[in-house]
């Protein structure tokens, strides 16, 4: 049976970002979280305030899902008025913490198309999601969310559920800052009298945490302070600055202008290639795959017809650039059950790896696919050496006396 042995070396194409633009729009579509004390002007006078420029607009009614903002034509109108740098999107208060099965079939699916919607206007935008806040003692609707931190918890892990449904879109998140503040500043009353919509402090805090996440920059040291005290403010900056710039990547935040960058991971079964497409941002992908043949589907299946040495290459691209990344395949029709590479024969059975050296000495070294070395063993002129198979996929580096190496994908 033939099998193909794959040397992988990728070469993406090296690209460098500045940091985040001092000049943005943004659009909120939301509901009374975002109206009630004006979040988005606040945001836009500490945003001045501290250099930047923020172009806002919003779609705000009250106690809107994400399935009522999908069904308004309004909403739509809004979202393609510009082609908007960041569209920020918010579920209903208690949507997010309901249990999974109801997220799953109520939530979930509209804020995809609502976020699928704002790409289809301009494959530039973001998509924002704003994590909201447990309610100050929990909703008693049923136990999942009877107090704060039940609430709160349920609707962070919503709302990241939603950005990674969402070829993974950005976080802002709010619902964790005002955790920290809580936790460690509980003099601070982030609620209004109804215990669920914000107090002055709370849309301050917020509007903190979007500064940070939209520039990925500090909002410490802004002398505006949405009418609160120096010292309250003070600790909202603080406060913000440290839940959003110490986890970046995970909330999954980047400049507002970062462009689509090209990925993609390749596997094999018998002679055909599978190549999964991981990149980000793209709306087209074109693929090359080194043999005068190409594809452009997302995914890619692909035999090649002859050995060789073949550059398989993914042009992924968007409506503001297109970027590169490309994998070196070496295709070699030769059985591994009877491999030779001159002083060394490999025969692989279902459980173990058994190699003969012919002449001299080698090093093996067995590596899993993602890189993690398994072991070491001498290989002697003459005598077997059995190698447990870990997992489907191993690559074996050999290295003999003369310093010579070869790499090998065991499959």
């Amino acid at each position: 049976m033939k099998k193909i042995l794959f040397s992988l070396l990728c070469f993406p194409i090296a690209s460098s970002f500045v940091s985040a633009q001092d000049s943005i729009s943004v659009l909120f579509i939301g509901n009374s979280y975002t109206y009630v004390n004006d979040l988005p002007g606040t945001l836009g006078s500490l945003a001045a305030n501290l250099g930047k420029e923020i172009t806002i607009d919003s779609k705000t009614n009250g106690g809107y899902t994400f399935q009522n903002h999908t069904n308004d034509p309004l909403t739509y109108t809004k979202i393609h008025s510009k082609p908007w740098d960041v569209v920020v999107i918010q579920g209903q208060s208690q949507e997010p913490s309901f249990p999974d099965a109801q997220v799953d079939t109520q939530t979930l699916p509209y804020a995809v198309k609502l976020s699928d919607s704002i790409w289809a206007n301009n494959a530039c935008s973001n998509v924002m999601y704003y994590m909201t806040w447990g309610r100050q003692n929990g909703d008693p609707q049923w136990v999942g969310i009877n107090t704060f931190e039940k609430m709160n918890t349920r609707l962070y892990n919503a709302y990241m559920r939603m950005a990674d449904s969402s070829d993974r879109a950005m976080v802002s998140p709010v619902g964790r800052a005002w955790s920290y503040v809580r936790a460690n500043h509980p003099t601070i009353n982030l609620y209004n009298a109804d215990e669920s919509h914000p107090s002055m402090e709370g849309t301050y805090l917020a509007a903190c945490t979007f500064y940070a996440a939209l520039f990925q920059q500090s909002p410490v040291g802004s002398t505006y302070y949405g009418g609160l005290p120096a010292a309250t403010a003070g600790i909202l900056q603080n406060a913000a600055a440290t839940v959003v710039l110490d986890s970046l990547d995970h909330f999954q935040l980047h400049p507002v202008d970062e462009p689509a960058q090209a990925h993609f991971s390749l596997s094999q079964n018998g002679e055909t290639i599978q190549l999964i497409n991981e990149s980000s941002r793209a709306t087209t992908y074109t693929w090359n795959f080194g043999d005068g043949q190409t594809a452009t589907t997302e995914n890619a299946l692909h035999t090649f017809g002859s050995n060789g040495i073949y550059t398989v290459q993914l042009v992924a691209s968007s409506g503001c650039n297109s970027d590169t990344f490309s994998i070196q395949v070496t295709v070699n029709t030769l059985g591994l059950s009877d491999l030779t590479f001159d002083e060394i024969v490999i025969k692989t059975g279902d459980e173990f790896i058994e190699l003969t050296s012919l002449s001299g000495e080698f090093l093996v070294e067995s590596f899993s696919i993602d890189g993690k070395l398994l072991g070491k063993r001498q290989v002697l002129n003459g005598n077997p050496v059995m190698i447990r198979r870990m997992n489907q996929v191993q690559m074996l580096h050999l290295t003999n006396s003369k310093g010579g190496k070869k790499v090998v994908r065991v499959i």
